[in-house]
């Protein structure tokens, strides 16, 4: 019996260590173009904002690769559709390294944006499943650091842009691809998704959302806020705010972005953690209403040692609301469609704020190119939207699923 435990156990160990590493690298793929917008633009001659839609086309994109992945997660299993899609995003990484232009470009990070929309869902639920219900909380919360791990990598990977330039930064992000080696060595299916195939009949996915239409509904306009959230405060934040409003060389940006990431994963691990105790919403809004007092730091410090204290402070608030995300979607999911239902109406979310970098943008031109005002804008009203959204929304903590059915 104890060897049958430990060995369950080793396994669980591996389903979050998997499912931890596919979303650091997929958010370790997506930030370099965070870091390389000027250079891009520079190459094909094109203006910030014409680049900066990439951004925009990922994000909407991501909308159809979680319900895309999803699906086949929830006919076919979350095993086999991960290892899919952890492939899918590193092959179109590289070739984005390849583009001739700026249209093969925006077309490869549009499809890029499909292939990293199915990851977060299927690996969130394959883990969520696999893991004891005492488990869920700190695993959400080191789940989704995977996504300021993966920014942080970009971070260090931006101070080798003079030998590799930009094209050289995406090529580096074919390596996500030797994951799938791990996870086909280690990782077993969901038992959750295994119990339910053997013992009920296929149900179809839009039945089931419509029959949740007014949860659906609301869950992606809660995950609208949370990507105004993270994207608000991240895409635009080291190109445009350090790099071309306060001059900062590569090396402050770098440094300045591991910093705001260490704080990230700090953040989302202490609150994944804390919402076991007090519950997933309420950690939510806490994480959310501390993001308030933190603005003015943040957005409108001047120098190097101010903005990285700002930058610190601001992801652990940011993340640390993001780190209560995966165990909170997966447990108001339907259990039938939990492959599906938490990836899609993130990636529904996604879609409605992709257009954040271009929104951005904008807000700084009027205010004669501060981006600091347009981050503070941002930041400040989405961090109200979601405190009251969430306050007004059930407690998920408690629902019965995976290990607990056994």
């Amino acid at each position: 019996m104890s060897g049958t435990a430990d060995r369950s156990s080793g396994q669980q160990v591996h389903v979050v260590l998997a499912a931890y590493l596919g979303w650091t690298l997929d958010a370790f793929d997506f930030f370099i173009m965070a870091f390389v917008l000027r250079e891009v633009a520079a190459t094909f001659s094109a203006p910030i904002g014409s680049v900066a839609f990439a951004i925009t086309l990922t994000l909407a994109c991501r909308a159809i690769g979680a319900a895309g992945f999803g699906r086949l997660a929830d006919r076919y299993g979350r095993r086999p559709t991960l290892m899919v899609n952890v492939l899918c995003y590193s092959l179109l990484e590289f070739c984005s390294g390849l583009a001739p232009t700026l249209t093969t470009f925006l077309i490869l990070r549009a499809l890029y944006g499909v292939a990293m929309g199915g990851e977060w869902g299927v690996g969130a639920s394959l883990t969520m499943e696999s893991v004891p219900a005492k488990w869920r909380g700190p695993v959400s919360g080191l789940l989704q650091a995977g996504y300021p791990s993966g920014y942080l990598l970009a971070s260090v990977l931006y101070l080798a842009l003079p030998w590799l330039g930009w094209r050289g930064m995406f090529m580096v992000g074919v390596i996500p691809a030797l994951l799938v080696l791990y996870i086909r060595r280690s990782v077993p299916e969901s038992p959750d998704w295994l119990a339910r195939t053997q013992q009920e009949r296929r149900v179809g996915l839009w039945s089931v959302l419509r029959q949740h239409v007014g949860l659906v509904v609301f869950a992606a306009i809660v995950m609208m806020a949370f990507n105004f959230f993270s994207h608000g405060s991240q895409d635009l934040y080291p190109s445009q705010f350090l790099g071309a409003q306060h001059h900062l060389s590569p090396g402050q940006i770098s440094v300045i972005s591991i910093i705001a990431n260490v704080g990230a994963m700090l953040g989302g691990i202490g609150f994944g953690t804390l919402s076991q105790r007090i519950g997933r919403k309420w950690s939510i809004v806490i994480a959310a209403v501390l993001a308030l007092p933190v603005l003015r730091l943040w957005a409108f410090s001047t120098t190097p040692v101010m903005l990285g204290l700002g930058a610190f402070l601001m992801q652990v608030c940011v993340q640390g609301a993001w780190g209560v995300v995966p165990v909170y979607l997966n447990e108001l999911s339907p259990a039938s469609i939990r492959g599906t239902f938490p990836g899609l109406v993130y990636q529904l979310g996604n879609f409605l704020a992709s257009a954040n970098a271009n929104i951005q943008v904008w807000i700084a031109q009027w205010y004669g190119g501060d981006y600091g005002m347009a981050l503070a804008i941002v930041i400040g009203v989405v961090a109200v939207v979601i405190a009251v959204l969430v306050a007004l929304g059930r407690e998920p903590r408690g629902t019965r699923m995976g290990t607990d059915l056994a």
